[in-house]
């Protein structure tokens, strides 16, 4: 799987401490890619995650990294659901992210 350009704090670690980004880069891959689970269910669990932690840039990006690994309105609609389930109304408001134009 061809790793996402760095952007937000991604890239400003790559130009700070481009060994730790490194790192971080190969650690990424190990953890992200197609496994047991496939990287698409990974990617909206992260998703979840950042729904949770009220990361509402978060909840967008890898929404539209969802999308452009196939998720469906569908599954992105069902992770949210389960994060409203798990954290309550603040984790559906951030969840809604998700479905904003850019």
């Amino acid at each position: 799987m061809q790793q996402p350009q760095p952007s937000g704090y991604a890239a400003v670690l790559a130009n700070a401490d481009p060994q730790l980004s490194e790192w971080m880069t190969s650690g990424r891959a190990f953890i992200m890619n197609d496994g047991a689970l496939s990287a698409k269910v990974k990617t909206l669990m992260t998703m979840l995650c950042d729904a949770l932690l009220a990361h509402e840039s978060g909840v967008k990006a890898i929404s539209n990294r969802a999308r452009a690994m196939g998720a469906s309105e569908e599954e992105i609609s069902e992770t949210i659901r389960v994060a409203f389930w798990m954290g309550g109304l603040p984790a559906l408001v951030t969840g809604v992210n998700a479905f904003q134009e850019e």
